[in-house]
């Protein structure tokens, strides 16, 4: 017996029930998105791996990549992230797009990470970009954007909260430190990893890096000012922003979180689940002003964030709060009476359909209770049957399963009773 062929490390099999969850997040995603007036699009899946050379940092290309050569020889990328194509397209249309470009998309993404609990090479991702505005309330608006959808899934604030920080402001408190630039990049490191390592071992690996005691001790302090935000103006008018907008309980500060790609100049945010067993970020973004010039555009302000649906999936699935699995998007079963009756009951159920309902033919004669268990177990909701007499008399009978209750119904009228079953 040949072997089984499994599927590639770190992919997923997306079953019905597993679809549904995507399903779901995505049309929550597209809810969110819609709700602030962002148009959907999407970029190739296969890209240049130039294109994230720049400025996406040297672990992703060269790390986490997914990178081959064509057959001309030209080094190729499944893409990792979807900021750069952004970049590019509005760069190639820079003339001729409407600003501010508001855009939203929601596609497949591959990164050759360690496969385990909220991390697969595979997943996909929502991302929403606003292009075109350079002011601390439209990276407020982004953030809003993020609120909505976790307002919208069930997470309330006590469940999530989106974590805010600013890179200017991190910046011009290294400078107060004495951290030289060519270190910032190491330190930016040092810090995103504070939560994630023991405190002995994390002080170790800052004066691993190069830091002073007192640039270490300076570190610290700054790191535990909950209200070093007031001295950003940036920061005091995202934050009035969002209080306008209504999601001001979901958001805190928090000036550990520094975001590790380059391309991010200012406002910085991520959001996280408070309770349950994933700590990696739900969904993370900010403020990137440099990144259209890099691939040949004008400068140009941008704000956005990308959220992956493995995080989220397992959030809300421990949270109890994905809708009920219904196996059968059509909740009318027609069942075959007998095979005189086969080709009768496919033209009931295309009438049925032509009359806006959904609905799913038996497919074949069968004991009517076995057509009745499957439609059960398809949590189904309605079972019609045209049998010799009906047939004759130009019927059908309507019966609903929740309470095994059946009429007799003119054909013609099928469809109406049946909407009122559903």
């Amino acid at each position: 017996m040949p072997s089984k062929i499994q599927p590639v490390k770190g992919t997923r099999e997306f079953y019905p029930e597993q679809m549904a969850l995507r399903n779901f997040i995505y049309s929550k995603v597209r809810a969110a998105s819609q709700a602030f007036g962002y148009q959907e699009w999407d970029a190739p899946f296969i890209e240049p791996i130039d294109l994230y050379a720049a400025k996406s940092g040297e672990e992703l290309v060269k790390k986490q990549s997914f990178v081959f050569k064509d057959r001309g020889g030209d080094e190729i990328a499944l893409r990792p992230e979807l900021t750069p194509s952004l970049a590019r397209m509005v760069a190639a249309k820079q003339g001729e797009l409407t600003f501010p470009v508001r855009w939203w998309s929601f596609g497949p993404f591959w990164r050759y990470e360690s496969p385990q609990k909220g991390r697969s090479r595979e997943f996909f991702q929502w991302n929403i970009d606003l292009l075109g505005a350079d002011s601390p309330e439209a990276d407020a608006e982004l953030i809003a954007v993020a609120a909505t959808f976790l307002r919208s899934v069930g997470l309330d604030p006590a469940r999530a909260t989106v974590l805010v920080n600013d890179r200017r402001l991190m910046e011009s408190q290294f400078d107060a430190l004495g951290i030289l630039p060519e270190k910032r990049l190491e330190v930016s490191g040092l810090v995103d990893r504070r939560t994630k390592m023991e405190p002995a071992k994390w002080d170790a690996y800052a004066l691993e890096i190069g830091l002073a005691q007192s640039q270490l001790e300076g570190l610290k302090s700054l790191l535990g000012n909950l209200d070093l935000w007031k001295q950003s103006e940036e920061l005091v008018r995202v934050f009035a922003a969002l209080e306008a907008l209504g999601v001001k309980e979901y958001v805190k500060f928090d000036p550990n979180v520094v975001r590790g790609l380059l391309y991010y100049t200012s406002t910085v945010f991520e959001a996280f689940e408070t309770s349950g067993s994933v700590k990696r970020a739900i969904l993370g973004g900010g403020r990137y002003d440099n990144l259209l010039a890099d691939v040949g555009g004008s400068p140009l302000p941008a704000t956005g964030f990308a959220m992956g649906d493995v995080v989220i999936g397992i959030v809300l699935q421990e949270a109890g709060l994905v809708p009920e699995f219904v196996p059968s998007p059509a909740p009318v079963l027609v069942t075959v009476f007998d095979p005189s009756l086969w080709l009768a009951s496919n033209a009931l159920a295309a009438e049925l359909r032509r009359a806006g309902l959904n609905v799913m033919v038996y497919p074949e004669p069968a004991k009517l209770p076995k057509q009745f268990k499957y439609a059960d177990k398809m949590k189904m909701r309605v079972a019609v049957t045209i049998g010799p007499d009906e047939a004759a008399k130009g019927q059908v009978a309507v019966k609903n399963l929740l309470n095994g209750e059946q009429v007799i119904v003119p054909r013609e009228a099928a469809a109406e009773v049946i909407r009122k079953i559903l």
